[in-house]
């Protein structure tokens, strides 16, 4: 296990989750941690947007070369054409199909190479106000007719509670690689749901991941408190062409419905964690999550490249 950054302070911990009983928490950390300036990555109206509703949708960032070129590469992992890190892999429930490939920049140059680019990677800082390094990546895909569902969740009670990550200062970027509609099980979010931290009930298995990342059903709100977060904000589905580009709050809730279609649906996952919110021991688990679902140690600030990926 890697050296533990520092060390946690329970008594001090403002988004205590895993609880005997569910609790809401106001957020206590900003959304956007810059100052919008003319030369900004964003529009303003991009950045008050993505601080109220706590994600983005944007469309038409790169060419039709790149993301043919993306699509191939994602391809070519999936159907064993790359030779895969063990353990990298997970496999749909109940199937030996692919449902998710992490460690994308140590496994493959293209994608390493976008983890950097500006148009995500620029835009990650800018929001976040700091350096940033990846704290996970991965390829997720959703086969048709069998891919199934993400349940509700907020990425940051997992990543809080088993991981270690202090505060509200991350992004998850996802890079469409197919046609993502309203049929094939597009990411939904609740838009300013990003605002409230839903403490959830029950306390962490161990070995919590093994199960979690083909089917999550712990660390997720309970019926009651998505109807009230739905009723209260809505649903969006992050619709768009390969290539739409979608980031999202770490708190913003989000889920998936499961894809019966014949039309697969796939994107690239990129979580950025800033410089300054790397990780302690985890606040609700007793032991970290692997590497491959956390970056432990002392991490590299991204070095933001330019120009285009192929």
């Amino acid at each position: 296990m890697s050296a533990i950054t520092n060390p946690v302070d329970r008594t001090s911990d403002p988004y205590p989750s895993r609880l005997p009983e569910e609790k809401w928490l106001p957020r206590e950390d900003k959304v956007v941690w810059s100052q919008w300036r003319p030369d900004a990555p964003l529009t303003a109206q991009q950045a008050d947007q993505f601080d109220r509703d706590g994600f983005l949708v944007l469309k038409n960032l790169f060419s039709e070369e790149e993301v043919k070129a993306l699509m191939a590469e994602s391809a070519a992992m999936r159907g064993g054409e790359r030779k895969l890190m063990d353990g990298s892999v997970i496999t749909e429930p109940g199937s030996d199909e692919v449902r998710t490939i992490f460690k994308l920049p140590e496994q493959s140059a293209l994608f390493e190479r976008l983890s950097r680019d500006r148009r995500i990677a620029g835009i990650v800082s800018f929001l976040l106000g700091d350096d940033i390094y990846v704290h996970q990546s991965r390829l997720n895909y959703k086969p048709g007719f069998t891919g199934k569902e993400f349940y509700w969740h907020s990425d940051f009670e997992t990543w809080h509670a088993e991981d270690g990550m202090p505060r509200m200062r991350a992004i998850s970027a996802s890079l469409l690689l197919t046609d993502n509609d309203e049929l094939n099980g597009p990411l939904m979010l609740m838009p300013g749901s990003h605002k409230q931290f839903i403490a959830c009930a029950g306390e962490t298995p161990e070995d919590n991941h093994k199960s979690s990342l083909k089917k999550q059903e712990v660390g997720v709100p309970s019926h009651e408190a998505l109807t009230k977060l739905a009723s209260a904000h809505g649903i969006v589905p992050a619709t768009g062409k390969a290539g739409t580009l979608v980031l999202f709050d770490c708190n913003t809730m989000h889920g998936s419905n499961g894809n019966i279609t014949p039309f697969a649906r796939s994107n690239a996952f990129f979580v950025f964690n800033a410089m300054s919110n790397q990780l302690t021991e985890p606040f609700g688990a007793r032991k970290p999550r692997p590497d491959f679902l956390a970056h432990r140690g002392e991490p590299k600030p991204i070095d933001v490249a330019t120009g285009k990926l192929v």
